[in-house]
């Protein structure tokens, strides 16, 4: 893979993994203060779209314009697939379900990583590994519940979480198949493509919502929203995932999804809405283990 980006000290890319979390954390309040104005594939096609534009110019100025072709093309489309799935089946889930089960439900994405690694990039994950994925999960699960073990054992499947488990089946998907499919070209094309035809399978998901919309009557407060998810947890987000992918490998830049609830618990605390609580920091202890766990061994050809 001719990959400009394989020479950046891998420091600066677990700094950029950081950020990424911190961007993705970030959507959850201003997705929740916008889910209900409109149908989630609108509002997700809207994202997509807005991403796209916005990224166009930067991609055809730096690259030129070349649309790829047959088995480039086709790998776009795979991955962009995933990413379509997850985000509807998380908007559509939080209709009929909480974000607490949502919140609980998310940690099991980088454990089915790391089983699509073995199965998509046949490689094998260690058992230093596996014992991170173990701990991450049970640590961003504690910082869920608050460190209140009845809550979870209180969680029941709904029809939202039923929907919301696959849409992380699919999300766990996404990362070894970008390992799969990079052909070697720049970053910043791979990910135009994926989230250009992302936007046009949510194109093809809205027509029938699209002139039941009274587009004047949403508040111009929801249209900021997705113009921030566009920007920061569509673009920047996007970028980074497939760079840390390349570089670090599927199974520890998806163990970076343990440190999500945390992320929001630290903005939620900057805003003002929360404090520090005591139960929590068994589960940051835990969280941290498991990151340690996860990103000290270095990759080989049969580690994920």
């Amino acid at each position: 893979m001719n990959n400009p980006f394989q020479q950046t000290p891998r420091v600066v890319i677990h700094l950029l993994m950081l950020l990424m979390v911190a961007l993705i954390a970030s959507s959850f309040p201003v997705g929740a203060l916008i889910t209900t104005a409109l149908p989630p594939e609108v509002m997700m096609f809207i994202r997509f779209l807005l991403a796209a534009l916005m990224f166009a110019p930067y991609v055809f100025v730096k690259n030129g314009w070349h649309r790829p072709k047959g088995k480039q093309l086709l790998g776009n489309a795979v991955l962009s697939i995933p990413l379509v799935v997850f985000f509807w089946c998380m908007f559509e889930a939080l209709r009929y379900t909480s974000a607490l089960n949502t919140g609980a439900i998310y940690t099991t994405v980088p454990a089915m990583t790391a089983f699509y690694v073995f199965l998509i990039n046949r490689e094998k994950t260690s058992k230093r590994r596996a014992a991170g994925l173990l701990l991450g999960t049970l640590g961003a699960l504690w910082i869920i519940v608050r460190g209140d073990i009845s809550s979870l054992l209180q969680l029941q499947l709904n029809r939202g979480d039923l929907l919301f488990i696959l849409g992380c089946l699919f999300m766990g998907a996404y990362n070894p198949l970008i390992r799969k499919f990079y052909a070697g070209e720049p970053m910043e094309v791979m990910t135009f493509w994926v989230i250009s035809i992302g936007g046009f399978w949510l194109l093809l998901l809205s027509l029938p919502s699209l002139a039941a919309i009274e587009w004047r009557a949403v508040d111009m407060n929801v249209y900021l929203g997705i113009l921030y998810l566009a920007i920061f947890t569509t673009l920047v987000s996007f970028f980074l995932l497939q760079l840390g992918t390349l570089i670090l490998g599927a199974t520890q830049v998806a163990a970076y999804s343990f440190l999500t609830p945390l992320f929001v618990v630290i903005l939620n605390i900057l805003m003002g809405s929360t404090s520090l609580q005591w139960p929590l920091i068994p589960g940051i202890v835990l969280v941290i283990i498991a990151m340690l766990l996860v990103q000290k061994e270095q990759r080989s050809p049969h580690t994920a």
